[in-house]
């Protein structure tokens, strides 16, 4: 099996960060791979993908642990994907988020910019999405 793992700082205060994070039916907004996650009871979801061209419906498990700040998920299948997501706190306003995938496909390089580029995708819709709702609200976010 192997392992990918992206670390990235986001100007986001950590439990705002997670909050987001946290919401299952927020994982197509920054993993642009999944069109649909849909909780189904407890910590099991059904996911739909589009994946090389392929459409991919999956039974799952989103696990989260707000006191951790960490979330896990992951489908059973040939591939065996899985993968973990932290929290921490940086600094002043600022958070360290953590992803790990492991998998038993193949591609190297390319799951590793995969990930690379779904943690920048949703380092910024976080931060975008905090910084709307704050000017909506009429919050001052700068």
């Amino acid at each position: 099996m192997s392992s990918y793992q992206h670390r990235a700082t986001v100007d986001l205060p950590p439990d705002r960060l997670f909050d987001y994070l946290a919401e299952p039916e927020n994982l197509p907004r920054y993993f642009p791979d999944l069109t649909e996650v849909e909780p189904v009871g407890g910590d099991r979801v059904h996911v739909e993908a589009d994946l090389g061209g392929r459409h991919v419906a999956a039974d799952g498990w989103v696990r989260v642990d707000r006191d951790r700040r960490t979330l896990s998920w992951g489908t059973p299948g040939q591939d065996d994907y899985h993968g973990e997501l932290s929290v921490t706190d940086r600094d002043a306003g600022r958070s360290e988020i953590a992803v790990t995938l492991h998998t038993e496909h193949t591609g190297g390089p390319d799951v590793q910019q995969a990930l690379e580029e779904a943690v920048a995708v949703l380092t910024h819709r976080a931060t975008a999405e905090h910084d709307t709702a704050a000017t909506e609200k009429g919050d001052d976010w700068y």
